[in-house]
């Protein structure tokens, strides 16, 4: 059956979706080549006086098992990871190099997941505030004038926050300790008073801005560096003795030092953006940050500048897997390390001592393993359909470590933002108490290297090369000339004619009506931050086949605002109406038609429906079907062009052109995360020709290729002597015979023989006080044979346990001397099958 789609706007740009998971691969691509090379970077060199220890390279090898193995025998999925390790003896100057085992590491799977002890687990990526500069005012009580404050937000290091007081005052305050005004402060970084006021008078009044009052506001004794930095320690240290040293080493290490303070490479590009700063790329702050940060900080008091959105997406970004599980090899390394050090103090023979004596390698494997056993971002995977697989790898949550609080989090981080527009959808999320922390990304979206969303927009020209093949039939607006002579007067259309002159003239750029360009190498992804200077027209907006727009007046988005304006003034256009809205939600047809809270809970629905025996694709779709099969991980797609020269129900081979046999084994009746079935049948016949990234397989849940998590059934809107009434709903009795809505679902039911303190349990089929028909299914072992129907109540597995001595009768003496001591109590302990649950062994 061919599928009806909702809109041809809707099916433009279906080539530029990029794979739905690739947000999951690229991370944990990025982790095994960069990410583990950058922590190695930042422990190396582990030196003291004697020895030198320096990481020089990585590597991980092949996985031992596959991933069919890994479920089967419910085992990880892993890899051995190696470091080379080069040990440098100071005293004789030699050098020792060895390659390291560090441990098994879990591996990603092609389809974006980790098998842990068997069970599919998926890392949800993080979205949490970016390191950076941020500005925020709140307004006095009684003048209303705004009184700012910024926060100084490193990825390692210490908090610096700034503070203006009602009475003009500027302090400092590190890791919430005590404040320091800003004058104290900046003596102890080296600048003298009257240097502090000619740095600041283009931005604050020297007779009585902030600056003045805070500097007349000190303290007699304390006027010179040298008090300054005593009174600063003072403040950041109470209780130890202060000494001008201690405290510039402290200023020193605190900001200055890269072990101790580190902005990464997202909190040097947002300082720099944000105080207009150039080709600075230091991991550390410098003098001037602060100056910097100083100056803004008068201006947005003077309400010369605003305040930052802390809510918007230019202020938060993604942590992928890639980055989440670095951070935690990086807490296992300086464990590492630590021991290390120790290590090389308590060595006896310097000369004997190889790398691998001072390395221990439990901590890295210990905290990696940590993170996929107990963390909150490290879930078992929902594999109801192939939809909640592919959502829950596609999702954001702000929980989580170093995020927020489900209690905490207040009204302004949930709510919908301008800045999601095409980047985290505005529809899906749960309801209850996550409402608004958990989000999905939007179809169109992708992380940038600093892990900033970013969406793809088509760009509007007012130029085009002579040379183009497209100018004909585009209205000019400036007159188009061959040294004196006028070719084409603006605001006239270009014909044939005149094509033939302007191809005798020299390659030039001729400025034309504004059109939009339908060339994929000319698409600009845009990060939130970016595109508040663009105007952004939306994807339905009419346009000729020229790509020229019909209408006069373009409705345009510009940052928060939307607009008219002429076609002239627009930059931008999106890519499809679908942009804006998650995987999920895009497969609803007639959306715009939808109330919102609906369309939520319908998004949120279709991840929950069961796989049905005969799955049946959609009769009116929305053309992602397809890509969200394809991308879900349960289907086979074809590596190669090729031909079919065998398909059985439990494997396809294809051979490609150079005569070589690619096999894809097919899944049969495996058990999914939640019990639905997964199970795999062939689309492809022998002798068929396949083409690259075709589909060869059905999944439970997909039909000819495409999505079908439901039934085409024909529904009636009537009463039924108020069988129906408000949510109730009637069944004909053919559906149920028809098994239309029958699933099948697969359990697993585990019995566990241990030894107590009356003796060992048993699995036996000599069970007391039970009949021949209950036993009827068991083996002699007393477990039942495959095959079997059963239903609830029915054993599955004989079991026996001892039962506590009791006084023995004088009967009971006698059976026991006849029968020794089989005549002893014991308790029937079987495993059942569980009431409400029948089915087939």
């Amino acid at each position: 059956m061919k599928i009806r789609l909702n809109g041809k706007s809707n099916f433009d740009g279906q080539d530029l979706i990029p794979n739905l998971i690739q947000v999951q691969l690229d991370s944990f691509e990025w982790f095994k080549t960069k990410g583990i090379k950058d922590i190695l970077d930042d422990v190396s060199p582990i030196e003291d006086a004697r020895f030198e220890l320096k990481f020089i390279n990585h590597n991980f090898k092949e996985p031992e098992n596959t991933e069919q193995e890994c479920r089967k025998r419910e085992i990880t999925y892993d890899a051995a990871l190696w470091f080379t390790a080069l040990l440098k003896i100071k005293e004789t100057k030699e050098e020792k190099e060895q390659e390291i085992f560090v441990g098994k590491l879990p591996i990603m799977t092609s389809n974006g997941t980790f098998i842990i002890n068997g069970a599919e687990r998926v890392v949800v990526s993080q979205l949490v505030r970016s390191p950076g500069v941020y500005f925020s005012a709140t307004n006095e009580p009684i003048s209303g004038r705004p009184l700012a404050n910024a926060k100084l937000i490193p990825s390692r290091g210490s908090w610096v926050e700034f503070e203006t007081s009602t009475k003009n005052i500027l302090s400092v305050k590190i890791d919430r300790k005590r404040r320091i005004p800003i004058s104290i402060f900046l003596r102890a970084l080296g600048y003298e008073d009257d240097e502090i006021l000619n740095i600041f008078a283009d931005v604050d009044s020297p007779i009585d801005g902030f600056i003045k009052t805070t500097l007349d506001n000190d303290n007699d004794d304390v006027k010179t560096r040298k008090e300054s930095l005593i009174e600063f320690y003072k403040r950041i240290r109470p209780g130890e003795p202060p000494n001008e040293k201690n405290a510039e080493e402290l200023i020193e290490t605190t900001f200055f030092n890269e072990r101790r303070y580190d902005l990464g490479n997202v909190g040097r590009y947002k300082l720099n953006n944000r105080l207009g700063r150039k080709n600075i790329d230091i991991k550390t702050l410098d003098r001037d940050d602060f100056i910097l940060i100083i100056k803004k900080l008068i201006l947005i008091n003077n309400s010369k500048e605003n305040k930052d959105d802390i809510d918007h997406l230019g202020n938060r970004r993604v942590r992928a897997v890639g980055e989440l599980i670095q951070n935690q090899m990086r807490v296992g390394l300086l464990r590492m390390e630590r021991v290390a050090k120790e290590r090389m103090i308590t060595a006896i023979e310097p000369q004997e001592t190889a790398p691998q004596a001072l390395i221990n390698i439990r901590p890295v494997v210990a905290a990696v393993k940590e993170f996929f056993g107990g963390s909150q971002l490290s879930q078992f995977m929902d594999q109801t359909n192939p939809l909640s697989e592919l959502t829950h790898k596609r999702r954001l949550s702000a929980l989580g470590p170093g995020g927020l609080s489900r209690e905490r989090a207040g009204f302004d981080v949930r709510d919908v933002h301008s800045s999601h527009y095409g980047r985290i959808c505005p529809i899906e999320t749960p309801e209850g108490p996550n409402i608004g922390l958990l989000g999905s990304l939007a179809t169109f979206s992708r992380t940038n290297e600093h892990g900033f969303i970013e969406t793809p927009y088509r760009l509007v020209k007012k130029t085009i090369n002579s040379k183009d093949p497209s100018i004909l039939g585009r209205t000019v607006t400036e007159d188009i000339t061959a040294g004196k002579k006028v070719i084409l007067p603006k605001n006239k259309k270009i014909t044939r004619k005149v094509i033939e002159e302007i191809l005798k003239l020299p390659d030039q750029e001729l400025s034309v009506v504004s059109y939009v360009s339908s060339l994929t190498n000319e698409i600009k992804y845009l990060a939130a931050d970016l595109e508040t200077n663009y105007n952004i027209a939306q994807a339905s907006s009419p346009i000729d086949n020229n790509g020229e727009f019909i209408n006069s007046g373009i409705e345009i988005r510009k940052g928060e605002e939307f607009v008219v304006v002429s076609p002239g003034t627009v930059d931008l256009i999106d890519i499809s109406p679908m942009q804006l809205v998650s995987v999920s939600t895009s497969l609803i047809p007639f959306l715009e038609h939808d109330d919102a809270n609906r369309a939520l809970m319908g998004s949120n629905m279709q991840r929950q429906a069961v796989p049905l025996i005969s799955p049946q694709a959609p009769i009116v779709g929305t053309g992602m079907e397809k890509i969200v099969a394809r991308d879900s991980g349960q289907v086979q797609i074809s590596k190669s062009d090729g031909l079919v020269i065998s398909s059985t129900g439990t494997e396809i081979q294809i051979m490609d052109k150079d005569n070589k046999i690619e096999k894809y084994p097919l899944q049969k009746y495996v058990r999914s995360n939640q019990g639905t079935t997964i199970s795999q049948r062939p689309i492809v016949s022998k002798g068929d020709i396949v083409s690259k990234e075709q589909v060869l397989c059905d999944s439970s849940s997909t039909e000819s290729g495409n999505l079908a998590l439901g039934q085409n059934i024909l529904c009636a809107f009537m009463s039924w002597d108020g069988y129906n009434f408000e949510d109730a709903i009637i069944l004909s009795d053919r559906l149920v015979k028809c098994d239309t809505y029958t699933s099948i679902h697969i359990e697993k039911l585990e019995v566990e023989a241990r030894d107590t303190k009356l003796g060992p349990e048993e699995i036996t089929a000599d069970i007391p006080n039970i009949g021949e028909e209950a036993l009827k299914n068991l083996d002699e072992e007393g477990i039942v044979r495959i095959g079997a129907e059963v239903g609830p109540g029915d054993i599955l597995a004989g079991k026996i346990t001892p039962k506590g001595e009791t006084e023995l009768s004088a009967e009971e003496k006698l059976l026991r001397a006849i029968f020794g001591e089989k005549a002893r109590d014991v308790k029937d302990t079987s495993l059942r099958v569980p009431h409400g649950q029948r089915g087939k062994v």
